[in-house]
């Protein structure tokens, strides 16, 4: 077996783990009462997938970016809400329920928009729309539908396994930044002197920001978690994209992996900030 063919098993693994550990903390009751609110999901709609492309776009004509780093923002763009989103909703002290609007319709949303836009926004790069849907759903939707249902039907053995699909999502993770190091350094040194960092740094602050102060009629434990959810990114939406190519050019998967530790640290940042923003609001009340 050759490193690319582990590179890829790995892939797929760290996809499934990740979107599987997402369903098993999505609660259907409550994600079907935040979903009949109108205003989460047209302000979620048009900052995802409106909003967040035209943003890199916009990005992209600014700064001096590779065609293939830019690519790979578009991708960015086009993949919004981590798994780790509740995570990072616990710590902002933000309202729980919007995660678990969010989650099952960012994932949705992203398995019929990105082969609709993909295509079109991508320059360069001949996507097949009906390709990348169909690796989107067995890779991405269908675990994230087995976690829901097992938590209905088997919330026992759901709740059992979850720590071991957790702790899976995590070592894939680790083995996917180690392979991309191993197999692609000489890219990686190079996407990390150019703009690619500060290219998705300046996405996800503007976006970021946007959503939060731009949160109409929302209280701010929603609006942060809203903005939280917008602004994270979905890796193994990425990771399935980028496999559908038909040239796999390896400066677009750095781009995409530079979307796991770079991201994080910012996330987290954010939510510290968003928390401190409650504390306030606490403390005046």
């Amino acid at each position: 077996m050759s490193t690319q063919d582990m590179f890829g098993i790995v892939a797929i693994l760290y996809c499934v783990a990740n979107l599987g550990s997402m369903g098993l903390e999505i609660n259907l009751a409550e994600t079907m009462k935040a979903l009949r609110s109108p205003r989460l999901v047209t302000l979620t709609l048009i900052w995802s997938w409106i909003i967040g492309p035209l943003l890199a776009i916009l990005i992209i004509q600014i700064l001096p970016l590779s065609e293939a780093h830019g690519a790979g923002l578009l991708l960015f763009s086009l993949a919004p809400t981590a798994p780790m989103l509740p995570i990072l909703i616990r710590k902002a002290k933000a309202d729980m329920d919007i995660s678990a609007a969010m989650m099952p319709m960012a994932v949705v949303g992203t398995v019929i928009l990105m082969p609709l836009l993909a295509p079109v926004l991508i320059p360069g790069v001949s996507v097949s729309g009906m390709a990348l849907a169909k690796q989107l759903i067995l890779t991405v939707l269908l675990p994230l539908i087995a976690g829901v249902l097992m938590m209905v039907y088997a919330k026992k053995a759901g709740t059992a396994i979850f720590p071991y699909v957790k702790k899976l999502a995590s070592l894939t993770t680790l083995l996917l930044l180690g392979f991309t190091i191993f197999m692609y350094w000489r890219e990686l040194l190079q996407a990390l002197g150019s703009f690619a960092v500060a290219a998705q740094v300046l996405f996800i602050v503007i976006i970021a920001f946007g959503a939060y102060f731009l949160g109409f009629g929302m209280n701010q434990a929603q609006r942060s978690a809203v903005s939280l959810g917008i602004c994270s990114r979905n890796g193994g939406a990425m990771f399935v994209a980028f496999a559908t190519f038909p040239v796999q050019d390896p400066n677009v998967l750095v781009m995409i992996l530079l979307a796991v530790p770079v991201p994080v640290i910012l996330w987290l940042v954010l939510a510290r900030f968003f928390a401190s923003r409650a504390d306030k609001i606490l403390a005046a009340a």
